[in-house]
């Protein structure tokens, strides 16, 4: 819920829908919001930026994943939106966020802003990604997508990211039902996605294209939820009359600050 709170002798101050969608008591926001007033007056809210920025990025790779109407390459006809949408939207954005105060929302935004840089690099020829595994013998650069070695190189990368998601996931309880449904299906898909390049590596093709499909339609639905939390925040941002649930989850776990102040009325 957001709160009306008296700021600055009984000026009323609306608190901001933190990215997190943890909502804030207001003693609680006093004691976290080291901001000022004043630039929360002139900077609007970078959030619905990064969501789409991974939105008009994820999408897409998610339906070439699933091969939809003929879709495949991994998705590399989409690289400038990798480098534009998921690459620079998300940096621009995880800084406006650290600037704002935002801490989860700030290291969520700027990993998957490296992670969208990294990987449309990755299919760029002229860094040489692939290109260096590529058989001596072989006339195609592209050669190198299907070797042992880069295919078992870059499952790693897939991986760790996993595992990265895999703690956003635990730190997205405090957020909201959208959030968690999100990080859990990115944990999915980063361990479909690295269980597709290690079979291709061991030259279990057929296994890895079903992995590859599996991991697309887990995308998909981190890209549905990803879009309904982009739509309630753009509503919110608007002031609209209604405004779509995205299932608050801060009651369920409450935080360290209120254990201790609980103790200190105790």
């Amino acid at each position: 819920h957001i709160e009306d709170m008296h700021l600055n002798g009984g000026t009323k101050l609306k608190s901001l829908k933190r990215a997190s969608g943890i909502s804030l008591s207001p003693e609680a926001f006093k004691r976290q919001n080291t901001v000022k007033d004043d630039w929360q007056k002139t900077f609007g809210n970078p959030t619905p930026v990064g969501l789409l920025g991974i939105l008009l990025s994820l999408t897409p790779l998610s339906c070439d994943l699933m091969g939809w109407r003929g879709a495949g390459g991994n998705g590399i006809a989409s690289m400038g939106a990798y480098l534009f949408f998921g690459g620079l939207l998300l940096i621009i954005s995880g800084i406006l966020e650290f600037v704002l105060g935002n801490t989860f929302p700030f290291v969520v935004f700027m990993s998957f802003g490296a992670f969208w840089l990294s990987y449309a690099i990755t299919l760029q020829p002229s860094y040489s990604a692939y290109t260096a595994y590529a058989p001596t013998n072989s006339t195609s650069s592209a050669a190198g997508l299907a070797t042992k070695g880069f295919n078992a190189s870059f499952g790693f990368l897939l991986l760790f990211m996993g595992v990265l998601c895999l703690v956003f996931l635990i730190c997205s309880l405090r957020t909201n039902i959208v959030y968690v449904v999100v990080f859990a299906t990115l944990v999915a898909a980063f361990g479909l996605l690295t269980g597709e390049h290690f079979q291709l590596a061991v030259g279990n093709t057929d296994l890895a294209a079903s992995l590859q499909v599996a991991a697309g339609a887990a995308l998909f639905v981190t890209s549905m939820a990803i879009w309904w939390i982009f739509f309630a925040t753009m509503l919110e941002a608007l002031d609209f009359p209604f405004q779509i649930p995205v299932g608050d989850l801060s009651w369920i776990i409450k935080g360290a600050s209120s254990h201790s102040e609980e103790s200190t009325l105790a």
